[in-house]
C-alpha cells in the first residue's frame, strides 16, 4: 500500500487540528499534530523560566529536553522528560510562548527533523503552519485554510468555553489570534505562507463537516 502525505497549513484558529483529526479518522491514517510540539517547546521554556526569545538560552534547553510523540489508543501524547504534558498545552500562556518559541531556527529544526523522521514510517496527515513549505514540501496533497481573524476568535473562545476555561474575553482571543498571525507569517524561520500547489479553502462561512467533504473531494480525484 502507497504512503502518502497530507500537509494542510493555516492561520491561528482556522480549524486546521479539527479537519485534520477528521481526515484522519475518514481515511484511516495517522494524524501528526505538529502545534502540539511547538506547545510542549513552550510548555518547557515556561517551566525552566527561559524566555522563548531568548535564543542562547532556548538552544540550551533544546539540547537536554527529552520530547517524546506517543499515540495511545489512536491519540497523540505529548512525553515531556518522561511525564505525559499533553493536558498542560493549551493554556493561553503557553499559546503565546509556542508562537515565540517557533520562531527559533533552532527549535524550528529539531521539531522539523522529529516530524519527517515520523512521517515517513506510514500515511499520515500533518497540520501546522509550514508543512507544505518546509516539513513535507514533496506531499502528495496539500491544503491552505483560511479564514478571517474575528471568525477564528469566535472558534477559539467557543473551543475554550467549551474545556471549561472561561478566562479570556472575545476581545483577548482576538488579539491572541492577530499577534500570533504577524508572529507566524513574519518570521525568518519557515513563515506561514501558501505554496503555490496548496488548494486554498476559506473557512469563514463554512461548517467543519463542509470543509471535510470539499477536501476529501480533492483527495479523491
Amino acid at each position: 500500500m502507497d504512503i502518502y502525505q497530507i500537509a494542510i497549513d493555516g492561520p491561528a484558529g482556522s480549524g486546521k487540528s479539527t479537519l485534520a483529526k477528521g481526515v484522519s479518522k475518514k481515511l484511516g491514517i495517522m494524524y501528526l499534530d505538529t502545534g502540539a510540539m511547538y506547545r510542549t517547546c513552550g510548555l518547557y521554556a515556561l517551566k525552566n523560566d527561559v524566555s522563548p526569545k531568548d535564543e542562547e538560552q532556548v538552544a540550551k534547553l533544546m539540547e537536554k529536553m527529552v520530547l517524546e510523540v506517543a499515540f495511545i489508543d489512536g491519540n497523540q501524547h505529548m512525553i515531556l522528560d518522561g511525564e505525559d504534558v499533553t493536558g498542560m498545552i493549551r493554556t493561553p500562556e503557553v499559546s503565546r510562548y509556542a508562537s515565540d518559541i517557533s520562531a527559533l531556527p533552532v527549535v524550528r529544526k529539531k521539531m522539523v527533523d522529529m516530524q519527517r523522521e515520523i512521517a515517513k514510517a506510514q500515511s499520515f496527515v500533518l497540520d501546522g503552519r509550514d508543512i507544505g513549505s518546509n516539513v513535507l514540501p514533496n506531499a502528495k496533497y496539500k491544503f491552505f485554510l483560511t479564514a478571517s481573524s474575528a471568525k477564528r476568535a469566535e472558534r477559539r473562545l467557543k473551543e475554550l468555553n467549551e474545556r471549561g476555561d472561561f478566562s479570556q474575553s472575545y476581545e483577548e482571543v482576538l488579539k491572541d489570534i492577530e499577534y500570533r498571525d504577524l508572529q507566524d507569517s513574519t518570521r525568518a524561520a519557515a513563515p506561514l505562507v501558501k505554496v503555490d500547489d496548496a488548494i486554498e479553502i476559506d473557512t469563514s462561512d463554512i461548517t467543519i463537516e463542509e470543509t471535510l467533504e470539499a477536501l476529501l473531494s480533492k483527495v479523491n480525484e
